[in-house]
């Protein structure tokens, strides 16, 4: 009974104004804004305390849920090994234990490609077990790990709080023994010199930008470290990286539109890192260094870009020489270079694809005529694998789908013949032939034709009679590509049809696709959602009064903005780590992301429509006092990308505006208290958040029992 039910915390209001282009607006609940307040804490446990004795009945649910997931993952396993030198590198993961290890072991020419069953392979030596590196902590994650080139040292970042801010250690391979420890507090990536004396890494400011390049000689103080690039414009970020023939160190700077990159020879760590061509706005390019050679692609002439080279020695765009251009259809992403070959990435009519240009001396490129990587499934997502040697002849190529599981492909570039290392093990009895995937097309609201995944029980047909689980991403140009999940299985084995909407704001159709779901038209991204619901209800794959939408991070505004839209349509919305309070957000300079991010939605501080727009959207300011579906709200305290202050407020407010009944609609909200932008870390951790999610979309889908 209801009185039965407990009670829901009830967040103080305490008026905050804010007023911008003559809007003035009042924010009962912006003072959940600092993790360190006692009060805020205490409201966030009271939540959490609330949100289980409000699912206590799903225990067995979740059990079953997490029982499912395990059984059906080979927990002791090992990736497929892959060639470095007089070394096979991988990973391995051990039964019980929550992190991968990652070792190598000897490799003589001609040796075959280790396999075991996931046991320490002979001669093994340990590069970082994340068992061992967690210790107690609650949270852990790899941010970098480099081997340097003589194989002799290995350096690693790892986070221990969620916060992304990573702590590198410097060890020798061969006896574990710790070469230095200084270097604390950075940004993600680092890379070691060609000789290994030298680490180079990233600084991050108060906005966790990544904004100036240092170089630390190992065995000295941090105090000696030497600045060697500081980035001023707060829209820019920097990315570093090595060349695959390791030959070069590589600084990236980008905007969500714009790049600059510049080149160090590894074997020169004190030399200047040199520009290879200038910032030049709205033009994005990458660079990969290869032989004789850079090879490039950018946006400078074609939106969906060119594919150019340019003398190694490059320092402007009027040295690169055009070479090939995006055909209709496609979008050119960024290549890789090998000895024999560039493969290029690039989506084409959709879905990803790779596409193999060899090398010809002969030719005025210094490469012969392209060919497709062929794969044999329609819908699918493929990609480059391992292979970290240059002057190799084999690679691997990833190919996976909603009912293939992540199979790992070596490609031989010369004969084009493929052949299997690793697919991917499905145990518990799972037969991959009882699952189907297809595609169907929405129609939006202004003619547009719109791409939606859809996968499901084998033995279900069309009737309209499903539950459904939508869920979408939409920004960024981040494309929701297929992926095998034995998580989902637990949906689809209860009945439920799992549907990917790529709406605009994503990049599945080319650079055009992103640009008309961002800044003022972003909306289009939401009606999109709507439209590609709607079709799935139309072709009789998702019962009306059965459907759930799910969503994080941009997609989590997403899901907040589609249910103000229309807060009938929906019985259920799980929302994870959700920028839902986004024009709060957007109008901060100050906190972390929010200038960079202006790109993406605007900066409503300066412009008055993009404020408008915002306003129109933004979910912590669009509720309607009506009857909403049940919502879970997801988030972590040390998330640094969306604060956990967003879901906070938004479900704060949700409760004082909306008229649910909470024994059949309640609103939850739950944090990680110690976790960051992805949740728990950890594997089995992992599983249990996904049960416990997973097991209150279900209840209020009425799909819990298992199909037979």
């Amino acid at each position: 009974m209801l009185s039965e039910l407990p009670e829901a915390p009830l967040a103080p209001v305490r008026e905050h104004v804010r007023e911008h282009h003559g809007d003035r607006v009042v924010d009962p609940y912006e003072w959940l804004r600092d993790g360190e307040d006692p009060e805020v804490l205490a409201y966030l446990e009271a939540e959490n305390a609330y949100a289980l004795a409000r699912t206590d009945h799903l225990e067995p649910l979740r059990r079953s849920l997490f029982d499912e997931i395990k059984s059906r993952v080979k927990e002791t396993d090992l990736s497929v090994p892959v060639a470095s030198g007089p070394w096979w590198y991988y990973s391995r993961t051990v039964e019980g234990q929550q992190y991968a290890v990652h070792a190598r072991s000897p490799r003589q020419p001609g040796d075959p490609r280790p396999e075991t069953d996931g046991a320490a392979v002979p001669g093994e030596q340990i590069l970082l077990d994340g068992n061992v590196e967690a210790g107690d902590s609650d949270f852990f994650a790899v941010g970098a790990l480099t081997v340097s080139q003589d194989h002799a040292r290995v350096a690693f970042a790892v986070d221990r709080a969620g916060d992304e801010r990573f702590d590198v250690v410097i060890r020798e391979v061969s006896t574990g023994r710790v070469l230095d420890a200084a270097v604390t507090g950075i940004g993600y990536g680092c890379e070691l010199d060609a000789s290994g004396e030298y680490l180079f890494y990233l600084r991050v400011d108060d906005a966790w930008r990544p904004h100036e390049l240092w170089r630390h000689r190992v065995g000295t103080e941090s105090a000696e470290d030497v600045l060697l690039y500081h980035e001023s414009d707060e829209r820019f970020w920097m990315g570093l990286d090595s060349s695959r023939d390791e030959r070069w160190l590589i600084l990236a700077l980008g905007t969500k539109t714009t790049t600059e990159i510049h080149l160090l020879p590894s074997d020169q760590p004190l030399s200047d890192f040199r520009l290879v061509a200038a910032r030049r706005e709205g033009v994005e390019y990458d660079v990969e260094p290869t032989q004789d050679r850079l090879v490039i692609v950018h946006t400078a002439d074609n939106p969906e870009g060119d594919l150019a080279w340019a003398p190694l020695d490059s320092t402007s765009h009027e040295e690169w020489v055009p070479w090939v251009s995006a055909g209709p259809g496609e979008r050119f992403l960024g290549t890789d270079a090998f000895a024999e070959a560039v493969v290029l990435s690039l989506r084409s009519e959709g879905q990803t694809a790779l596409r193999v240009f060899p090398r010809d001396p002969q030719a005025p490129s210094g490469f012969a005529e392209p060919w497709e990587v062929e794969v044999d499934t329609a819908v699918r997502t493929i990609g480059l694998g391992s292979t970290p040697e240059f002057d190799t002849d084999a690679i691997q190529i990833v190919v996976e789908s909603f009912v293939t599981p992540h199979t790992v492909l070596e490609l031989d570039l010369r004969t084009r013949t493929q052949a299997l290392l690793k697919r991917q093990p499905v145990l518990g009895g799972v037969n991959l032939a009882d699952y189907a995937e297809s595609r169907l097309w929405a129609t939006a609201s202004d003619g547009t034709a719109v791409p939606v995944s859809v996968v499901h029980r084998a033995d279900l047909a069309p009737g309209g009679s499903h539950p459904a689980l939508i869920t979408a991403y939409g920004a960024y140009e981040i494309s929701s590509d297929p992926y095998f999940s034995v998580a989902r299985l637990s949906l689809l084995d209860r009945g439920v049809v799992y549907a990917v909407a790529h709406v605009r704001g994503g990049g599945e159709m080319g650079r055009h696709w992103y640009d008309h779901g961002k800044l003022l038209e972003k909306p289009t991204t939401f009606t999109d959602t709507v439209a590609c619901t709607e079709a799935l209800v139309s072709a009789g794959w998702a019962d009306p009064d059965r459907l759930a939408l799910e969503g994080g991070s941009a997609g989590g505004l997403l899901a907040g903005a589609v249910l103000n839209l229309d807060p009938g349509r929906w019985r259920v919305v799980h929302a994870a780590v959700p920028f839902v309070d986004a024009l709060t957000t957007m109008l901060r300079p100050d906190l972390p992301l929010t200038v960079g991010e202006w790109e993406e939605w605007g900066n409503p501080l300066e412009d008055p429509q993009a404020y408008a727009c915002m306003r129109g959207y933004t979910p912590y300011e669009n509720l309607s006092r009506c009857a909403y579906p049940a919502i879970l709200a997801t988030t972590s305290l040390n998330d640094t990308r969306v604060f956990f202050t967003e879901p906070a407020k938004w479900v704060a407010r949700l409760r004082a505006t909306v008229t649910n009944d909470p024994a059949t609609r309640p609103i939850l909200l739950r944090t990680e208290m110690a976790a960051g932008h992805g949740g728990r870390s950890g594997r089995y951790a992992a599983w249990e958040q996904t049960a416990w999610e997973w097991a209150f979309l279900l209840d209020q889908l009425g799909a819990t029992t298992r199909l037979p």
